[in-house]
């Protein structure tokens, strides 16, 4: 049990490197943030702090949307809230991904950052503890609509990208290519490893919580036998 715990939890790590490696690609592809990462910038320029610390906090806003939406959070929606800015901040300040310097090697490097990016998502999503905040928004929203994923996280992408060009995020022609070509990679990318996200059973954290109260009831209960 506990084996298969760490297991998961491992898993859960690496696709959240995954996903933090893609982001860095999709930055150092040098044709124009992601929309998501245009918000980020723009956020981050805002206030003054790193693009992780900006992931983290969209990330905070998102989990609460996500709770209205009926999505439940997990561990691993936590963790990617946290993990994944605090990596991609590392990834940055390492210099590890290299800049593009033309337009073919952008665009490579954008292709390499969405496949990054879906294969993530198939990693931590499998885990069964929690979607990532916009993951799961699009997760909830899909329940609710029955729309394809493509569609639904193009609309995500395009609504994240008008907000962060109004608070002043770097765009280009690189976030064209994302805000449409994300949704139909992560789609290429689920069908390939015939993974349904809707089949997915996510141990939230309220689970985790019922059964620490249910165990302590237990023990109260038992230590009233004993004392009877």
């Amino acid at each position: 049990m506990i084996k298969k715990v760490i297991l998961k939890f491992v898993r859960l790590i690496i696709g959240f490197v995954f996903c933090s490696l893609a982001i860095a690609f999709m930055i150092n592809a040098n044709l124009g943030l992601s929309p998501w990462d245009v918000l980020h910038q723009g956020i981050s320029n805002k206030m003054g702090i790193t693009m992780g610390s900006a992931t983290i906090i969209v990330g905070l806003v998102v989990v609460v949307i996500d709770a209205i939406l009926g999505e439940n959070v997990g561990w691993g929606t936590v963790l990617n809230m946290i993990l994944i800015g605090t990596f991609l901040d590392v990834i940055l300040f390492s210099n590890i991904i290299p800049v593009a310097d033309n337009l073919i090697v952008g665009v490579i490097m954008l292709c390499i950052g969405m496949l990054l990016m879906a294969f993530g998502m198939v990693l931590y999503i499998g885990c069964g503890l929690g979607s990532g905040p916009r993951d799961g928004m699009m997760i909830a929203i899909q329940k609710r609509t029955n729309k394809p994923v493509q569609l639904i996280r193009g609309v995500m992408e395009i609504c994240a990208l008008i907000v962060g060009y109004f608070l002043g995020g770097s765009i280009g022609i690189g976030t064209l290519i994302t805000a449409i070509g994300l949704g139909y990679f992560i789609q290429i990318i689920f069908k390939k490893f015939n993974f349904k996200s809707n089949d997915i059973t996510h141990r939230v954290i309220l689970d985790d919580i019922n059964y620490i109260k249910l165990c302590i009831s237990k023990d109260i209960d038992k230590e009233i036998e004993e004392n009877n």
